[in-house]
């Protein structure tokens, strides 16, 4: 009991140590300024400088809000749709026996477009049910997909696996009340169920039927222009009468106001249908506006003063109670650094850009403070790895260089979109804290931080720094042990 009560009071001691230490290093408190100063400045200057507009069928002007699903998450709802009223309970099979469709690559000659067949991977055709034909309104879909195989979608966000495409495919939608089955099968007697799920809500009379669409195709950090057409045959209906219906659900209009911008179709041939559509239904990780963690784009550059600090802040030291205790002071300063950077940037530069009438992505209270102290646990995380690194190498410059090489240049080679395995295996993994966007894992996007892609989840990215710092820390402490050992020995001798 008194060796534990002597080591917590040294402990204290230390830590007391190690806090007075830090409020005399105004070198230190300087370069935490200069951090908030940088990232804070990068990032209203970003904020500042955003105007988007867009072209409608009134011309160009702002873009309008963000188009939001059942949960508030900004979402795309643009595709063809041919379809018949559903009353009470009932469903449709069919089977999906072509899926082309066509898209543009990069011109070969300057200023003719190069169009050529193909499919994207998240291509979709197949079964869908629906409140309404009101964009962002709840439904459910069962699919075939270009290179994902069947899949079983619902109120944009969720995503169920089905089985690999290997031929002709057979889809069931089912409704009982405000319940939905998807099915599918290869070969129209054998069944199996991909998933089931619930549309609080759903009215009595609903529309169901067959759908087409594309995402465009990723050139780099941009999109252009694809669409997909499905022939669909063997359609059969349980509860839903009169005739097709078609419509072209979320078509643009081109600067006329009048012609439609890609428009999509359908053919009936014999017991055929015949659907084209571009767009998607699903979340818009890029297209639903401006995303919140842009603020924080500097916070990389602004990490750098934290990094030298950090690395000038340790000194040759052989106790590893205060090695301890000078991590966790500097932690919590860094800490306190990035929380009051976040904390400035982020909901000021959100303000300028609604001032100047950019849309914004919708972000929830959970998720702004996720981002918000998210940066500031990054900041700590990283701090302490560049003392970690410096008491283990014992040399400034290689330390300093060390931290900025792991963290720094990696994010830098993110944002180009540029070896994004790095933000997996270094500790620069850890911006993904900041992400304000979810990546879905049923959403193509560039490799660019710019796109909102991160490899990691938020916590996992968090964690993988963490585990760096702690490892620097715990590397460090274990070869201040050994050293000390030796001059024990060389003394003893």
């Amino acid at each position: 009991m008194r060796s534990s009560t002597a080591g917590q009071d040294g402990f204290s001691q230390a830590l007391r140590a190690e806090w007075a230490r830090l409020r005399s290093s105004r070198g230190l408190l300087l370069a935490m300024a200069a951090s908030v100063l940088v990232t804070v400045s990068l990032g209203l200057l970003i904020a500042g400088g955003v105007r988007t507009t867009c072209v409608t069928g009134k011309g160009e002007g702002p873009c309008p809000a963000p188009l939001l699903g059942p949960d508030g998450t900004a979402v795309k709802d643009k595709y063809y749709f041919v379809h018949r009223p559903l009353k009470g309970n009932g469903g449709i099979t069919a089977r999906v026996s072509d899926l082309t469709g066509q898209l543009r690559l990069p011109d070969v000659v300057p200023g003719v477009r190069n169009v050529a067949e193909g499919v994207v991977p998240w291509a979709k055709a197949g079964l869908l049910v629906r409140q309404s034909l009101r964009q962002g309104t709840p439904y459910a879909a069962v699919m075939l997909t270009g290179a994902h195989g069947v899949r079983m979608q619902h109120n944009y966000v969720h995503d169920i696996p089905g089985g690999p495409h290997n031929g002709p495919q057979w889809l069931r939608l089912a409704r009982s009340g405000d319940t939905i089955s998807g099915y599918e099968s290869d070969d129209g007697r054998t069944w199996t169920r991909i998933g089931t799920v619930e549309l609080a809500g759903l009215p009595e009379t609903v529309e169901i039927g067959l759908f087409a669409t594309s995402p465009g195709v990723l050139w780099d950090m941009a999109k252009a222009f694809a669409q997909a057409t499905a022939t669909f045959d063997r359609i059969t209906l349980q509860g839903a009468d009169g005739s097709w219906r078609h419509d072209d659900v979320g078509v643009g209009l081109e600067s006329d106001g009048r012609t439609p911008h890609h428009p999509g179709g359908v053919v009936e041939s014999g017991d055929k249908l015949i659907v084209t559509g571009g767009g998607d239904i699903g979340p818009a990780t890029v297209e639903g506006g401006i995303r919140a963690d842009l603020m924080l784009i500097g916070g990389a550059v602004g990490l750098i003063p934290v990094l030298v600090a950090a690395v000038t802040f340790c000194t040759a030291e052989r106790r590893a109670r205060r090695l301890v205790a000078r991590a966790v002071v500097l932690g919590a300063v860094a800490f306190v650094a990035g929380l009051v950077t976040s904390g400035v940037v982020v909901p000021t530069g959100l303000t300028l850009l609604r001032a100047h009438q950019n849309p914004i992505q919708p972000i929830t209270l959970a998720t702004g403070l996720r981002v918000v102290v998210g940066h500031a646990a990054l900041t700590a995380a990283a701090a302490v790895l560049a003392l970690g690194l410096a008491a283990l190498v014992r040399r400034g410059v290689v330390a300093a260089g060390l931290s900025v090489a792991l963290v720094v240049v990696p994010y830098g080679l993110g944002i180009a979109g540029l070896a994004p395995w790095l933000l997996v295996v270094t500790p620069a993994a850890g911006f993904a804290i900041t992400q304000s966007v979810p990546t879905f894992a049923h959403v193509d996007v560039g490799p660019s931080l710019l796109g909102g892609y991160y490899p990691l989840s938020p916590w996992a990215g968090l964690a993988v720094t963490c585990g760096y710092a702690a490892f620097a820390l715990a590397a460090a402490i274990a070869a201040h042990g050994r050293r000390a050992r030796r001059e024990l020995d060389s003394r003893l001798r």
